[in-house]
């Protein structure tokens, strides 16, 4: 049998660049998803469309907290590392659901690592978030800087890490854990603010804006993110490691608002709205330790990445056949921008499982 990949959350954002990377180099892919009803099914089998057309990319469907299911996966095929990236995203929504989210974020990574210990899996590689910091007052270092988390979501991604870190050191894979800091590009999920914004923008339609706009976020571009994965899963670390992937430069709200509306050629229409609980005013990763013991150095710029992401927007929404409503040159996917309640973000029964 060949050596394989398996990637929980396949089809999803984070997951679907994954697959297409691996399959440039080479590997054999094992996408899982359980197609949870946040994304049309057919939006996210087309995020797998190109890597699926390679031939070296099979697509199971699949709920990681159900064993059986894993077990069916990882039964036939020799699995060399595991890419756990399924998972009930979202601060604002887990705030009115704490429940589900512990019981996928939590009992399905649980279920992850005794299948991989179960099956022999050497090694997993566990996407975890800057959500587990909370509040910080500057650079959030993996030893140095205490988790305290500010939302159910941040909560579930701590507990999953400890449970990672117990595996690893009790006869379990070997396991790192990445947390990632505000990823962004191409296929990002619609619940997140690059995508709402622009969308919002080219429809001329209102954008909710938390606050004064003030906030700060470490932007991560998806390229730069991949490579830090890709890293991971050669990375000669025994035992249990945690990396943060960042940019390492937090940008202000605004200012990424402003280069939406650039690439647009659009004004945005901003209307100021309280801010939420749950939300940390800055994020901000060291990624000291991810670039002397991965390599990770990353490249885009928020100004090109933004500029790329509109780029892929304006193509999209263009030709596009789940986008058929137009407004002058840009095709705009309605919606899911209607689906947005009060807050500005979609209701939790709607959030996606795959990253």
């Amino acid at each position: 049998m060949n050596e394989t990949v398996l990637i929980t959350g396949g089809a999803g954002f984070i997951g679907s660049h994954l697959a297409e990377r691996l399959v440039e180099r080479g590997r054999q892919i094992i996408c899982l998803d359980n197609f949870d009803d946040y994304y049309p099914a057919e939006v996210k089998r087309s995020n797998l469309q190109r890597a699926l057309s390679s031939q070296r990319v099979s697509l199971e469907e699949a709920d990681v907290r159900d064993r059986e299911g894993l077990r069916s996966v990882l039964g036939t095929e020799r699995v060399r590392v595991l890419v756990h990236l399924a998972a009930r995203p979202g601060v604002r929504p887990s705030l009115q659901d704490p429940e589900l989210y512990l019981d996928v974020n939590v009992r399905g990574t649980l279920s992850v690592l005794a299948m991989a210990r179960e099956f022999g899996v050497p090694r997993v590689v566990f996407a975890s978030s800057s959500s587990v910091y909370g509040s910080i007052e500057g650079m959030a270092r993996e030893e140095g800087t205490p988790c305290h988390p500010l939302s159910p979501y941040g909560a579930s991604k701590v507990a999953a890490e400890a449970l990672c870190s117990a595996y690893a050191h009790t006869g379990g894979p070997s396991v790192v854990a990445l947390r990632f800091f505000t990823v962004y590009g191409p296929r990002q999920r619609p619940d997140m603010a690059i995508n709402r914004f622009t969308r919002l923008i080219a429809s001329g339609q209102e954008v909710g804006v938390h606050g004064a706009g003030h906030s700060l976020r470490d932007y991560t571009f998806i390229s730069d993110i991949v490579d830090g994965i890709e890293a991971a899963l050669e990375a000669s670390l025994p035992g249990y490691h945690v990396f943060n992937l960042g940019r390492g430069q937090p940008v202000v709200l605004l200012d990424v608002i402003r280069l939406i509306e650039k690439g647009l050629e659009a004004k945005a229409r901003i209307r100021f709205l309280p801010q939420p609980p749950g939300e940390p005013h800055l994020t901000y990763a060291d990624i000291g330790k991810a670039g002397a013991l991965l390599g990770y150095r990353p490249s885009v710029s928020i100004e090109e990445g933004i500029a790329r992401y509109v780029r892929w927007f304006r193509e999209r929404e263009r030709f596009s056949p789940l986008s058929p409503a137009r407004e002058g040159t840009v095709t705009v996917a309605r919606p899911l921008a209607s689906e947005l309640d009060e807050q500005g973000t979609v209701p939790h029964s709607r959030q996606d499982r795959g990253l």
